[in-house]
């Protein structure tokens, strides 16, 4: 007996459009998007910097698999929901094959669960909590800037073995500043000092006034800021304004960029240590990059700015090696490839996801050491990344656990 089996025209139209449209995903070109600040207090340190460091990257890889790539850009509002929009509709109807830098923790979780559900890349520099690679780690998402561990021991270590051994934070009010106190304090009561309170401010505060008074009055010889861009940059300016440092209170600040070091001025900031991956007068290969990037923009790179560049030049290398777009492929081609740029030497891709390089300690310069308008930094010491970097064992993420429990 014949049987025709006849599908329903809505049913059968879905399918070939569907099957359609994954079939043009895996034969376009490679398409990468930026996911940034273009408006807020980070925009400075990412925004249109971050997309040109992208713009770079993928000028100098030329055509990957055949095509030339392609670049989107947006901004997320520093809202998960806006993040997660985005990257779906990136994901499911732009052809979007890797997401990028994306600063803000919390929408960093958001984008990261996006990434896993449709299993392609999200390589990650403004996102800092270590639960990102920690109990909510991904096989898809790579933390390939600094991270809140990162900070805490390589700052909070060296200020507690010059005698910082009572520490108040101030942090933001959200999960990156929130992990990076908690983490920082861990460090400080490891090398034997205390933590006499923490305040937590809104993303974004334009009055720092009731915090820093809080943090004078507990007497600790360090006041921690656990915040970034605007928000330490304001906090700075308002902690002067109250005689903090005067008072013999010293300040850390765990992430500063060289851009809000500028702004401040070295008369203000002159003493401040800081941890960073990148500083574009560090070597060659890094007044190399920022003179490129400083022809475009008009200044040299953020950390955050060059890791861009890091991360897209990573991806679209592994893509070309494994020779398919395939996020599963390509993120194992790329925890089994060295990373080497100008800003890392012989990197490594954890399986939870930690890029896991050198790390430096630098003090800002007094006025009469600088030499030109960006001369802002002295190196102090050259951390290994496995001294800088919490270790894998440590983290408690799944994968490390169960290897092949996600592919």
């Amino acid at each position: 007996m014949n049987m025709t089996i006849r599908w329903p025209t809505l049913v059968l139209a879905a399918w070939v459009s569907s099957v359609g449209a994954a079939l043009a995903a895996e034969s376009g070109p490679v398409k990468i998007g930026v996911l940034t600040d273009m408006s807020s207090v980070y925009s400075d340190v990412s925004g249109r910097g971050s997309v040109e460091a992208a713009r770079l990257a993928i000028e100098d890889a030329g055509e990957v698999l055949g095509q030339k790539v392609e670049l989107v850009a947006a901004d997320h509002q520093h809202k998960p929901e806006v993040g997660s929009t985005l990257a779906r509709r990136w994901f499911d109807v732009d052809g979007v094959d890797m997401i990028t830098d994306v600063p803000n923790s919390a929408v960093g979780f958001a984008v990261s669960g996006v990434a896993e559900q449709y299993k392609k890349p999200a390589l990650l520099l403004g996102s800092l909590s270590t639960d990102l690679t920690g109990t909510r780690c991904s096989f898809y998402t790579a933390v390939w800037g600094i991270d809140t561990y990162s900070q805490a021991k390589v700052l909070g270590n060296a200020l507690v073995q010059a005698g910082g051994d009572s520490w108040f934070f101030l942090g933001a009010d959200y999960a990156f500043g929130r992990g990076l106190a908690h983490d920082a304090a861990k460090i400080v009561e490891a090398g034997g000092g205390k933590v006499l309170g923490s305040v937590f401010a809104p993303l974004g505060s334009a009055d720092f006034s009731s915090f820093l008074l809080k943090a004078q009055q507990s007497g600790a010889k360090i006041i921690g800021f656990a915040n970034a861009a605007a928000d330490t940059t304001n906090a700075l300016k308002q902690a002067d304004e109250f005689g903090i440092r005067e008072g013999g209170q010293k300040i850390a600040t765990f992430v500063i960029f060289l851009q809000d070091v500028k702004g401040l001025g070295l008369k203000a900031a002159q003493g401040l240590l800081l941890a960073t991956p990148y500083y574009w007068d560090l070597d060659e290969p890094s007044r190399a990059f920022a003179k490129r990037f400083a022809e475009r923009m008009g200044r040299p790179p953020s950390w955050g700015q060059a890791g861009v560049y890091s991360a897209v030049a990573h991806y679209l290398k592994a893509v070309k090696v494994a020779g398919t777009k395939d996020g599963t492929q390509v993120m194992n081609k790329m925890r089994a490839l060295p990373v080497n740029d100008f800003m890392t030497h012989e990197g490594r891709l954890r399986l939870d996801g930690r890029l896991e390089r050198e790390m430096y300690l630098f003090e800002v310069k007094a006025p009469s050491q600088s030499k030109g308008e960006w001369d802002l930094y002295t190196l102090v010491k050259r951390v290994p990344g496995d001294q800088a970097f919490r270790p894998i064992a440590e983290g408690g993420c799944s994968l490390v656990a169960a290897p092949n429990a996600s592919r």
